[in-house]
């Protein structure tokens, strides 16, 4: 990712997330970070209202796609980005070979 690139904007879940961390740790002393995000799940999945943190999460993606143009428009490009997903084959890369693939391929047909 170019060094000056808008990061991408969070999630309605990670911006509650990161204001409840804090109250999240003090409700449970010694809690390990991944038993931080696992709790922090169950407390989100249970929440009635989360309206509040959905606007933010627009909110933020308003912002992000604004600075995304500002950011091309002014010449930034995302030449050393990788890109997400799968990556794709490359050229010569050898195939999977299926049972019947066997067959048509190892050239003992006969005319």
């Amino acid at each position: 990712m170019a060094p000056d690139r808008p990061k991408r904007p969070l999630s309605a879940y990670m911006l509650w997330l990161n204001e409840n961390r804090e109250q999240i740790k003090k409700e449970n002393p010694g809690i390990k970070v991944t038993e931080i995000a696992k709790k922090g799940g169950e407390l989100w999945r249970a929440m009635k209202d989360k309206s509040e943190w959905e606007a933010k999460a627009v909110k933020a993606k308003e912002d992000y796609g604004k600075a995304i143009k500002d950011f091309e428009a002014n010449g930034g490009t995302d030449t050393g980005a990788k890109k997400r997903g799968k990556p794709t084959k490359k050229a010569g890369a050898k195939k999977s070979k299926r049972k019947d693939d066997d067959d048509d391929e190892s050239g003992d047909e006969s005319d």
